[in-house]
């Protein structure tokens, strides 16, 4: 059974073809079992469950188009196999196709009533649509059944962050580190449950992104209002913007500088102990711009002082598992290069930046953030701008933190810190949030953009004189 197509060697029979596909794929071959996959179902196209395994090596490849569609082509042949159905859920939840996730995710759960990750991915999906309360529920329900199971817990405390329940909320997150994605760090003292700190050295560690850390960074101050010595453990892309952060007593970079502490407290725990409610949320921590970094800024923009400054930024880590949702295509930003008197700055840094540059594209938004050291370059840039633009990332944060304008543009799946509310976040004031209508939609989030920028330009143009 030759094919001239592939270098693949030829099989006897299509019982070795299809055990060839299955061993590449389960040896991670992905390349080679992907033409095995082809030439099988090429001979026989109604095997459901290979359609269903050609699905998941697509979704492993990060193809969520066409793993979506694979996954379609398998329920069209079998719609009674649980199997088949989690994994059709999972694609198109991948996929942004969230309300066809959430019927097939019901659809498996009847088949399986007492399989946990059923309800796990019940409440993504039922969230990703807003229906947290729902969401909420069904986790409660299924945690009768499994409670001490860590990614019920998790999802549980996601759904009660979204509605403002941040008491409950951050003690079910918690069990994070019961989960499979973070393990907790190693050291010689105990992590602080909540004990009295009065004369105790504590060392607050990061944990997630970058993003988080500034987010939570507005805790050190109460709890250094405990009456402790707080050391943090700052990773170096932050450490001149958080220079003279208050509550912090000490940066350590060594394992000798932390053998006197006491406790050790991640930082997304801090609202937990410190008894924060969606009221009471505190202000964000002040920032610090060296004076290198306001200088090298203030040249960037010296050519453009005419000019409505505009800076953008079209995708936060590439690593983070979820980013080709929250990101969009740099080249969607040309939509907005033809309004008179606006100049784009890219905020941008990291591996896209040289398809950014190969295209062209950052002939018309001047490249701003490519050769940043860290994040007090980052800042710096954003003061001097009019206006911030972009997808929820650190960036995002590092603006709200300063106070300025910044426009969120959130996926249909935003993050629990922007909820429950529809525009704003308590947490960073200064912030607006701009929503997807529907997943995927950032056509329609751009078109509102231009409409609302356009306004902003001509504002300050007829300010200007």
């Amino acid at each position: 059974m030759a094919d001239t197509q592939t270098n693949t060697p030829a099989y006897e029979t299509l019982g070795e073809l299809r055990a060839a596909a299955l061993q590449h794929h389960q040896n991670g071959d992905l390349g080679t079992a992907r033409k095995l996959y082809r030439r099988y179902l090429a001979h026989q196209p109604e095997d459901a469950i290979f359609w269903s395994n050609l699905g998941a090596l697509f979704r492993t490849e990060k193809n969520f188009e066409m793993a979506a569609a694979c996954q379609r082509r398998a329920v069209s042949l079998d719609a009674t196999s649980e199997s088949i159905l989690n994994n059709a859920s999972n694609a198109l939840y991948d996929a942004g196709e969230i309300e066809d996730a959430l019927e097939m995710r019901r659809r498996a759960l009847r088949l399986a009533p007492s399989k946990v990750e059923n309800y796990v991915t019940l409440a993504k999906c039922l969230r990703a649509l807003g229906q947290h309360l729902e969401a909420e529920t069904e986790i409660k329900k299924a945690l009768k059944a499994h409670p001490d199971n860590a990614e019920l817990h998790i999802q549980l405390s996601f759904c009660q962050l979204s509605r403002g329940n941040y008491p409950e909320g951050f003690k079910n997150f918690h069990w994070r580190w019961q989960g499979d994605e973070i393990s907790p760090p190693e050291f010689t003292f105990p992590q602080w449950q909540g004990e009295d700190l009065k004369g105790k050295t504590i060392l607050v560690t990061p944990e997630q992104g970058f993003g988080d850390t500034v987010l939570m960074a507005r805790f050190f101050e109460p709890l250094k209002a405990l009456g402790c010595v707080v050391k943090f453990a700052c990773k170096p892309p932050l450490r001149r913007v958080f220079a003279g952060l208050p509550g912090v007593d000490a940066v350590p970079e060594t394992n000798s500088e932390i053998a006197d502490c006491s406790y050790w407290a991640p930082m997304m725990d801090l609202p937990r102990w410190l008894g924060t409610v969606l009221d009471t949320v505190r202000p964000p921590a002040p920032l610090s711009l060296p004076q290198d970094s306001v200088d090298r800024a203030r040249e960037i923009v010296a050519p453009f002082t005419e000019k409505f400054k505009l800076g953008v930024l079209w995708s936060g880590s590439v690593t983070y598992r979820a980013n080709h949702k929250r990101s969009f295509n740099h080249k969607t930003l040309l939509q907005l290069a033809d309004i008179a008197n606006l100049q784009m700055f890219s905020l941008y840094k990291g591996p896209l930046l040289d398809d950014f540059h190969a295209d062209g594209t950052s002939c018309i938004i001047l490249d701003a953030a490519g050769n940043d050291r860290d994040f007090a370059d980052s800042a710096a840039m954003m003061r001097e701008l009019d206006l911030v633009v972009t997808m929820d990332s650190a960036i995002a944060h590092i603006g709200g933190s300063m106070g300025l304008p910044v426009w969120n543009l959130l996926h249909s799946e935003a993050y629990w810190l922007y909820e429950p509310f529809d525009d704003h976040t308590p947490w960073y004031p200064s912030m607006r949030l701009i929503r997807q209508e529907k997943p995927g939609d950032w056509q329609g989030v751009f078109d509102l953009l231009r409409e609302e920028i356009s306004e902003l330009v001509r504002i300050k143009s007829e300010a200007d004189g």
